[in-house]
């Protein structure tokens, strides 16, 4: 039976929301072993505090979560609107989350616990009608022999160390794909109904035919199952983000984003720091308006209870995504450029949704949109009148007093056809001119991920980057830089002179971590803005304006450029 990828996919775009699930032997230790705590995330501690196999595995002779429900659990899901659900099948710490036929060291086997969780939870899902999927480390394993990272002890009358070490030869780990993995999938694929895809993860030392083997074995048995990007060198059928990875501008392809709910993705006790409902509705609304699905981990405790925080936050998003789903599920991406200030746009058919934030503003505007406007509509208040106006740069959208909802409301505007748009960068009136890296053209050797920041832009012979923009209103424009740097380790972004050329001016100015803001961002990262100097636009039309960088700080990430903003003075 053939399948092509895009048939795989049908029922994965439709969905674009799903729940993750990192769950095994580390919940147990819930980021605590020996009086040490891990500054990690809780499913890597066996790693990251150097446990002994042999100590590890003793967790599994007192893993017996009495309070696991998978209904309940699959309620939880259904309840947020989430259309498919990944569970941690095998981590990178070897233990079976099933009863693997051929691998003794599993949940059915080893615990107390006796069961089968998956294939309770797959039988759930197929009565709600949610994808079951089931994530599965296929290279990266610390426990079996042959596999990636698998831990190789030495012990001295003085000390007591567990090296991480990569697999002893290619030939070892041919072993571990074909005496470990490979029969650990076909039971997931054979014992389980219906999967709607294998997320693999961390490829590490898998080489490109052993990734498309393990696709092909994948489709083999199970034809209509999709394989994640992290299979590797990619082979699969659709790519995935980084984690809690904003993608920056439409992506080509099929791609998704895994999220976490705090910071940690296995369970740890210490770990508070809740999203907020706002953040995690800009990241769905924002992979949304790219084509991109999102996929929401949570983290269940060692007894099988996920955390009431994550219940209540789940509860806020299914709650909003009832009243508001038509301009999430089964949507496209924007067909603008550039995403509006106010918010971000989804799109179906002949129907464009304004995911509106700043509800504030009370007039917003499209520019490029070259269609009619046939009516508009509130969702969740269709009696209220939206007024729209065009002219000849730009639609213009008057909002009423009252934004139905608390964060995004949404906007339909039902157009006369399929939506045309100008893909230039076009200033509107007076406002401020924004020019993301992704919409720039490169040449040299930089490189923009699909975050939209420049990557390993280390050397200053790079080359430079060139940005084509219609200008509204010439006059005299303050140049700002946006940079990005994680928030955790600043160091390794650090600090950058820039060269900006428009017409015969030139402007120079070192950019970067300086001009972080002082409070932590909600997020992973925070985005300077370094005012770069000012430049007079004489003309009206088409403009161009050049970067490239004159010093380059020598750190780990090199110059992470986001965006240049043009403010009139």
């Amino acid at each position: 039976m053939s399948i092509k990828s895009e048939e795989r996919l049908q029922w994965w775009h439709e969905a674009r929301f799903g729940m993750f699930i990192h769950w095994g032997l580390y919940a147990s230790l819930a980021g605590e072993w020996n009086g040490k705590k891990t500054h990690g995330i809780g499913e890597w501690i066996m790693r990251d505090l150097h446990i002994p196999i042999t100590e590890y595995e003793k967790l599994a002779e007192e893993f017996n979560p009495t309070k696991f429900d998978a209904e309940a659990w699959v309620d939880i899901a259904e309840h947020a609107g989430m259309k498919y659900l990944t569970i941690t099948a095998k981590h990178h710490d070897g233990f079976c989350m099933f009863n693997a036929k051929t691998n003794p060291y599993n949940i059915s086997s080893r615990s107390p616990f006796k069961r089968d969780p998956l294939k309770e939870l797959a039988d759930a899902c197929n009565k709600r009608g949610i994808k079951m999927c089931f994530y599965y480390s296929q290279a990266q394993d610390w426990y079996a022999p042959g596999g990636a990272g698998h831990w190789e002890e030495e012990s001295t009358e003085e000390s007591n160390t567990h090296n991480h070490k990569p697999p002893q030869s290619l030939q070892n780990f041919q072993k571990y794909l074909d005496n470990i993995v490979k029969p650990d999938l076909k039971d997931l694929l054979s014992n389980y109904g219906p999967i709607g895809l294998i997320w693999f993860d961390t490829p590490v030392t898998i080489n490109k035919k052993q990734s498309e083997n393990l696709r092909d074995y994948v489709h083999e048995l199970q034809p209509e199952c999709l394989v994640s990007g992290r299979v590797g060198h990619g082979v699969g059928d659709y790519g995935s983000l980084g984690d809690n990875e904003h993608p920056a501008g439409r992506i080509e392809g099929a791609w998704e984003t895994p999220a976490t709910l705090n910071d940690t993705w296995g369970y740890k006790t210490d770990d508070h720091n809740w999203k907020s409902l706002e953040y995690l509705l800009e990241l769905l609304v924002n992979c949304a308006s790219k084509g991109v699905n999102y996929l929401l981990n949570v983290g269940p405790d060692d007894q099988g209870v996920i955390p009431q925080p994550s219940i209540d936050i789940l509860k806020q998003i299914g709650d909003w995504l009832k009243r508001n789903a038509i301009a999430v599920y089964g949507t496209f991406q924007s067909p603008f450029l550039l995403d509006p200030e106010w918010g971000r746009i989804t799109m179906r058919d002949n129907s464009i949704f304004l995911l509106v934030k700043n509800w504030k503003q009370k007039e917003i505007f499209l520019t490029g949109l070259h269609n009619k406007v046939l009516s508009t509509c509130i969702l969740g208040n269709q009696s209220t009148n939206v007024s729209v106006s065009q002219d000849k740069d730009a639609v213009i959208i008057t909002l009423p007093d009252e934004a139905p909802e608390k964060i995004y409301s949404v906007v339909e505007l039902k157009l006369d056809g399929a939506p045309d748009v100008n893909q230039n960068i076009i200033q509107y009136r007076n406002h401020k001119i924004r020019l993301p890296v992704h919409t720039a053209k490169t040449d040299g050797s930089i490189e923009v991920a699909n975050t939209g920041v420049t990557q390993n832009w280390k050397d200053i012979a790079a080359g430079k980057l060139t940005f084509n923009f219609e200008v509204k209103t010439p006059g005299n424009y303050r140049v700002i830089a946006v940079t990005r740097s994680h928030k955790d380790n600043p160091k390794n972004f650090g600090n950058h002179k820039i060269e900006i050329t428009h017409e015969n001016q030139s402007i120079n100015e070192v950019i970067g971590v300086k001009d972080n803001d002082p409070i932590p961002p909600e997020g992973s990262f925070h985005y300077p803005q370094s005012i770069v100097g000012e430049i007079d636009i004489s003309n009206a039309g088409m403009n161009k304006l050049q970067l490239e960088a004159k010093e380059i700080e020598d750190t780990r990430r090199g110059l992470t450029l986001f965006e240049i903003q043009l403010k009139k003075v």
